[in-house]
């Protein structure tokens, strides 16, 4: 069964945020990290994935991208903080 990845990407703590999708979120982070993915998190130097949520149903996980994109700075951070209270790079667990 696919899962699909609900991410968000910073630059620093309280820096630059990116929120995204995908259904492969080590690859797709690694993308990001290696400035293969070209676009808003390669211009601003968005590398640090600090939160991510999975999903079992597409339609759910996008509809969830949209939500937090529309959500003001102050509910983003929130979010992170509530279960990456030092905004570790989490990339390290995703190759464990």
């Amino acid at each position: 069964m696919l899962q699909y990845y609900v991410y968000i990407l910073s630059s620093k703590k309280y820096g630059t945020l990116y929120t995204g999708i995908t259904n492969n979120l080590a690859r797709r982070i690694h993308e990001h990290k290696t400035n293969l993915a070209d676009g808003f998190s390669k211009k601003y130097g968005v590398h640090h994935l600090v939160y991510y949520e999975i999903h079992e149903d597409v339609r759910e996980a996008i509809l969830r991208e949209k939500q937090i994109k529309k959500w003001n700075r102050n509910w983003k951070i929130n979010l992170i903080e509530k279960d990456n209270p030092y905004w570790f790079d989490l990339y390290e667990e995703l190759n464990r």
